[in-house]
């Protein structure tokens, strides 16, 4: 079978079932299970799916909204929530911004954390009315309600006026090449403040969103000193960032 008809079929195959895994299809296709990772790691490449664990998902089920990710890939979002927890230490001044991954962080922070978080997300409020050590900054600025955050002039000139030790960013695409980039402006406008205000920057990504760029930059990947993502440090996905000075979680 060429490499193209294994492309239909799997694309068939996504809209039929909204989701494939490696195993189904090489037993469909009668290839390996090799064979089919690095298709659907070229259709992913060309825009055409969203790698998940095990398979692949519709591109158009990746999220936009902040409503609709609160329950996209849950498992991938807590193993980056655990992962973040060594890097926050009591005493710490830490910016936050927007995404469901960044409030999986939050959950996940000890009761007694003393911590000042500066934040234009507004989905962290409520999550944080149980921690009594968080002193919490709100950013105003404009609402964005598909996002859950605050963006434009007023958020980025209020970050500005602060120093963090620590950045803990969401993302929307991270490639070793082309750096970070989101695919809203005023969105992206906001992390390059925060980020420009901090003396750390952790970048917080699931595989779905690596090797991956949006419309516009944010920064180069040597912007950033840590990357965290749901996949094992070793895993080959991730060989393209060991060439740049960013450390891999």
């Amino acid at each position: 079978m060429l490499k193209e008809e294994r492309f239909e079929i799997i694309l068939s195959q996504l809209k039929e079932k909204n989701k494939v895994k490696f195993e189904d299809l090489a037993s469909l296709l009668h290839v390996s299970e090799d064979t089919v990772r690095r298709d659907i790691d070229i259709l992913h490449r060309n825009g055409l799916l969203s790698k998940a664990r095990g398979g692949a998902i519709l591109r158009e089920k990746d999220p936009l909204s902040f409503h609709d990710r609160q329950s996209f890939l849950t498992k991938e979002k807590d193993i980056i929530a655990l992962k973040a927890q060594p890097f926050l230490k009591n005493g710490m001044t830490v910016f936050m911004d927007g995404g469901t991954t960044v409030c999986a962080v939050v959950s996940y922070m000890p009761l007694d954390i003393q911590l000042t978080i500066i934040t234009n997300n507004y989905s962290l409020p409520p999550i944080l009315s149980k921690f009594n050590n968080i002193e919490l900054v709100m950013l105003g600025g404009i609402y964005d309600h598909e996002l859950a955050v605050t963006t434009g002039a007023v958020t980025c000139n209020e970050a500005a006026q602060y120093i963090a030790d620590l950045f803990i960013m969401g993302t929307c695409a991270v490639d070793a090449h082309f750096g970070i980039s989101a695919t809203s402006i005023p969105d992206g406008e906001s992390k390059k403040a925060m980020a420009g205000s901090s003396k750390k920057v952790i970048a917080l990504a699931n595989q779905n969103k690596l090797r991956r760029t949006e419309v516009f930059k944010i920064s180069a990947i040597d912007a950033v000193d840590i990357l965290i993502t749901d996949l094992d440090s070793a895993d080959a996905e991730l060989e393209p960032f060991r060439n740049t000075n960013i450390q891999i979680i």
